[in-house]
């Protein structure tokens, strides 16, 4: 899986002391963000991701969040400008 934040044709490698969530849905769908010290609170509130792909292309960003209870996981919920 490729890591948020690689870039273009960089080789994405994920790091054995970081902790890694899945982003599921929307443009960043199948990619992992390192979320290494993140709380559960922060987990839940997620995150505005820079996202060129998205409904605002570049600038843009895709909002992702997780749900209380399942870690390892953030949902799409819309992009923003």
């Amino acid at each position: 899986m490729r890591v948020y934040g690689d870039g273009p044709g960089e080789a994405s490698i994920r790091r054995p002391e970081c902790v890694y969530a899945e982003l599921v849905g929307g443009p960043l769908d199948g990619q992992l963000l390192d979320v290494t010290g993140w709380s559960a609170e922060q987990l839940v509130d997620g995150a505005l991701l820079i996202c060129e792909s998205g409904m605002y292309g570049p600038g843009g960003r895709s909002d992702y969040a997780g749900r209380p209870g399942e870690a390892g996981r953030l949902y799409w919920r819309g992009d923003v400008p």
